[in-house]
């Protein structure tokens, strides 16, 4: 499931490529058929997203809410901005067995082309993307380059938005409704603080109160996206080992220093993996080692994923068990 800094990734290109423009807005899949038709020729006024959700505010107080959930994905094709974490994973952001980013040079396809793919749900559609600081337009004449357009549909498309030189294909969604200003407000309250969203202060509070009430452990607290918005299974698995902290602990009995200390975390995290495109959790790594890193996971955190190898730090197996409905890596050791 994409966690937060992936829809936030998606959010800050809609806002690079949609926000300001007119939009052609259609339903291929036909089961968001009456929405499209009520987005269609609307401009993209704003865009936010508020942990795993997205909001696309159209004329007319008009709100297009987005949740990707475990299927979901964004498929973007034309003129988009491309940074080496896109070129490197063929658009592949937020899962947890996405590709690396390649720091030193863009992966090219077999045509020897950038190419571009879902930033969601792990699956690929090859569409023609030229890189450079920022994408050129289509068709360039100085190259010979020509793109269909718009561009082909492929699979199960829930729902289409174009401007004149970028498309998005949407699929599989959890979510995927429009809103009233009301009920698009009535749902982000309900959503734990997101760090990219609102006051710091007031954000690192609600997060602190909302965890000590409750004797529910912390493990459930940090993927209750009433409590936090953004965390899933990687950020919260690593999270816990930076704070060296059992997952077992009722919120109620973590000292309120750590619980501090876990939402500046997150803080810093969710800023490393809008930037990145990546869930880097480790700190202090040379040139190389950093380098590594960001290329594969193996190499990027200190327990997730890596169930019954040794504890970076004390040798110990790193366990795995289900909590939730999710799978929790730890080590018993260090987080005793």
């Amino acid at each position: 499931m994409p966690e937060g800094h992936s829809v936030h990734r998606i959010a800050r290109q809609f806002d690079r490529n949609f926000v300001g423009k007119p939009m052609s807005a259609s339903s291929p899949q036909g089961r968001f058929a009456e929405g499209a038709a009520i987005l269609d020729g609307r401009e993209a006024v704003s865009v936010q997203a508020v942990g795993k959700q997205m909001f696309l505010e159209a004329e007319g107080d008009v709100w297009l809410r987005v949740h990707l959930g475990l299927y979901g994905a964004w498929d973007f094709a034309g003129e988009i901005v491309v940074d080496p974490t896109i070129a490197s994973a063929n658009g592949r952001m937020g899962q947890t067995n996405q590709r690396g980013t390649v720091l030193d040079d863009p992966i090219l396809d077999d045509a020897g082309e950038n190419s571009l793919s879902s930033i969601g749900a792990p699956r690929r559609t090859r569409v023609h993307v030229r890189m450079s600081e920022q994408t050129k337009g289509l068709g360039d004449e100085s190259d010979g380059d020509r793109v269909e357009w718009p561009p082909p549909v492929v699979g199960q498309v829930r729902l289409r938005l174009m401007t004149d030189i970028t498309a998005a294909d949407l699929r599989g969604p959890t979510a995927c409704v429009l809103q009233t200003p009301d009920e698009m407000l009535a749902t982000i309250a309900k959503l734990g603080p997101d760090p990219l969203v609102g006051d710091p202060v007031e954000n690192e509070e609600r997060f602190v109160r909302a965890v000590r009430k409750t004797q529910t452990v912390i493990a459930l607290l940090l993927m209750d996206q009433s409590v936090v918005s953004g965390i899933g299974n990687v950020y919260r698995a690593e999270m816990l080992f930076r704070q060296r902290l059992n997952p077992h602990t009722p919120g109620k009995q973590v000292p309120e220093d750590v619980v501090r200390a876990l939402w500046r975390d997150w803080v810093r995290l969710l800023a490393i993996g809008v930037e990145t495109g990546q869930m880097m959790t480790m700190d202090d790594l040379s040139p190389e080692a950093y380098r590594a890193a960001m290329a594969s996971r193996d190499d990027r955190h200190w327990v997730y994923h890596r169930a019954g190898l040794p504890c970076r730090v004390c040798g110990t197996e790193i366990a795995l068990e289900e909590i939730g409905a999710r799978k929790l890596y730890w080590c018993p050791r260090c987080q005793a």
